[in-house]
């Protein structure tokens, strides 16, 4: 699985370039077939310091998305791990239906 980490309007560090590459990788024990992730940080307003994180995953034959805003970054790309993690597992039980 190729990782893709753009942050807009700021520099990311490099602790949470880790921390979103560890979490994403967890994904994989629900698929194996991720082909990358694309993971896009923002700030919606910088006077209110709402943090906004979007990860566009690519599955064959699908694009599962999710995104979150919180007051800190680590907690959206929690939620939104949280929210794919959902969608993987649905995917799974569809393609495990289809087959029977």
């Amino acid at each position: 699985m190729e990782i893709q980490i753009t942050s807009r309007k700021f520099r990311a560090k490099d602790s949470l370039k880790d921390f979103i590459s560890k979490k994403v990788k967890t994904l994989e024990k629900y698929n194996n077939d991720i082909l990358d992730a694309n993971i896009v940080l923002s700030y919606t307003h910088q006077s209110d310091s709402i943090k906004h994180a979007d990860i566009v995953l690519q599955v064959p034959g699908k694009t599962l998305s999710a995104s979150e805003e919180s007051e800190d970054f680590n907690v959206s790309i929690d939620n939104a791990v949280e929210k794919l993690q959902r969608q993987l597992k649905k995917l799974k039980t569809k393609q495990i239906s289809k087959k029977r």
